[in-house]
């Protein structure tokens, strides 16, 4: 049998070697040593500039650095998650739906955020700032102000809430601080001033929420959810929209009120949901009155059963056992207004 070797193609061999190499080297040197230009770029003598001593920090960075380290601990990253099925069908997994902000409520767990933020998501992962993670459960939600209400287990250290202020008096032109994690990057803190108050929004229910806070500090995708602070470190609102374009900050950015959002969620931590006050009576139109000769305050048509109106004693309008109608009571005022 023949030799494979024989039917092997036999290429020649490569003329370029170590001398080549080192004639290239040779021409570098020469041509570096030959033109001085190249040489006057290289100093011996180059070292570090000195450092120019600067003043101490003024009063506002110091008071902007201690907001940032106090509140920093309280304010969390927020990824939602969502069901997405394979190919087939039969093996649906979670995956990453979007990212928002939020802060510790309480020393129990509980996190305010947005519900635009966790809406839609079928769960939710809570990232501190010193990166540790936790699931964390929905405890209550309220779409007509933009708002629900989170949980997470967590050693009792690291829940840190936010003192909480007031929004009622607040000033046009006041300083603010907003904390949050825009495009991901988490712990950004921004400043900025009061630009507006008594604004109104629209919510994701398409119910308007008035008396929002407007400012210029910047608020981008991520930030909502997120605390906006006064110059005292106090919480006076949570971010939760922006107006733009192109959808990054434009210097008008909103802020749900905190004496809001302090009515809101305990409601949502004691219930789960909202609860409305209602009187438990109905009352007489003004053309109905009228036509039954009750000119003066609002005729109870209605009381509901085991309403606190029913509980008051109030008596509703009716008809007697011969056909009679009986009118209810009037309501004149109400802790005598």
């Amino acid at each position: 049998m023949a030799s494979f070797d024989r039917f092997q193609e036999r290429r020649p061999r490569s003329n370029f070697s170590g001398r080549w190499i080192l004639l290239a080297a040779a021409l570098g040197l020469f041509a570096w040593w030959y033109f001085p230009a190249w040489r006057s770029r290289l100093d011996p003598t180059a070292s570090p500039r000195a450092v120019t001593p600067r003043e101490d920090l003024t009063a506002l960075e110091k008071n902007n650095i201690d907001i940032y380290e106090k509140t920093l601990p309280s304010v969390v990253n927020i990824m939602t998650l969502t069901n997405r099925d394979d190919f087939f069908g039969l093996d649906p997994q979670q995956v990453p739906q979007g990212t928002g902000s939020g802060f510790f409520w309480d020393d129990a767990g509980r996190i305010v955020t947005n519900y635009h933020v966790i809406q839609n998501s079928t769960a939710q992962r809570v990232t501190l700032s010193d990166q540790t993670s936790y699931d964390a459960s929905l405890v209550g939600v309220f779409p007509d102000k933009d708002l629900a209400v989170l949980q997470i287990s967590a050693p009792s250290h690291k829940l840190r809430p936010i003192p909480v202020g007031s929004s009622s008096d607040l000033k046009v032109g006041q300083r603010v601080y907003a904390i949050g994690n825009p495009f991901g990057l988490d712990g950004t803190f921004t400043d900025g001033i009061i630009s507006s108050l008594g604004r109104q929004i629209e919510s994701v229910t398409r119910r308007p929420i008035r008396d929002v806070i407007q400012t210029n500090a910047a608020i981008n995708p991520g930030n909502s959810g997120g605390p906006l602070l006064d110059s005292a470190g106090l919480l006076i609102g949570v971010n939760t929209a922006i107006i733009s374009r192109s959808g990054s900050s434009a210097g008008i950015g909103f802020a749900i009120p905190v004496d809001e959002v302090n009515q809101i969620v305990p409601q949502l931590i004691s219930y789960k949901k909202v609860v409305r006050p209602v009187l438990g009576v109905q009352v007489a139109s003004d053309d109905l009155a009228r036509q039954v000769g009750q000119n003066t305050g609002a005729l109870v048509v209605n009381v509901v059963p085991d309403s606190a109106a029913a509980k008051a004693g109030l008596r509703p309008t009716r008809r007697d056992q011969e056909g009679h109608v009986r009118l209810g009571d009037v309501i004149l005022s109400v802790d005598g207004q």
